[in-house]
């Protein structure tokens, strides 16, 4: 892919289509810088029921009101791989939007406390290591540490996060 280049402000942006991508690039990470997220979202009913479906997930904790009520949760418990994929997805404008190739992989994920309708989630990414590629020279792999937060504070969800990001070019 031909990728282009812009200075705005003597920063080096990475422009593809003609869209600005607001993604970091390898070089700019700088292990333990901890990014605090600004997206929030509160999770509804509807984010849950749609993702259960989609995922073919027919577990009655996410989608049976009568048999979660019955539960000691007491209501339906929103789907933690949904919960995941938002805590991901919230990282991914201050993070790797249009400078990453892809995931490698992600590893240590938790869920410590359960999530539920009309919870609001925020985000946290810590820069935990980083090196270059060993096949691809123009490239480095990043580990980030994600946690997501609810309105109290709460942490719901932890993950280690690969990434094969783009360097610059000189």
């Amino acid at each position: 892919m031909a990728l282009a280049y812009s200075n705005i402000n003597s920063a080096k942006l990475l422009v593809i289509k003609g869209r600005i991508m607001s993604g970091l690039f390898y070089e700019e990470f700088k292990v333990d810088h901890v990014f605090k997220h600004s997206l929030t979202r509160t999770v509804t009913e509807y984010d849950n029921m749609s993702f259960s479906l989609m995922t073919m997930n027919p577990q009655p904790l996410h989608i049976d009101a009568h048999f979660s009520a019955q539960t000691e949760w007491g209501k339906p418990l929103v789907n933690s791989l949904f919960t995941l994929g938002l805590l991901i997805g919230m990282t991914v404008q201050d993070t790797t939007l249009g400078t990453t190739i892809g995931n490698l992989g992600m590893s240590e994920v938790k869920f410590p406390n359960p999530v539920f309708y009309g919870d609001t989630l925020r985000a946290e990414t810590k820069v935990v290591g980083k090196r270059e590629s060993r096949s691809r020279p123009d490239t480095g792999i990043v580990e980030f540490e994600h946690t997501c937060l609810n309105q109290d504070d709460q942490v719901v969800a932890t993950c280690r996060r690969f990434a094969l990001m783009r360097k610059k070019e000189s």
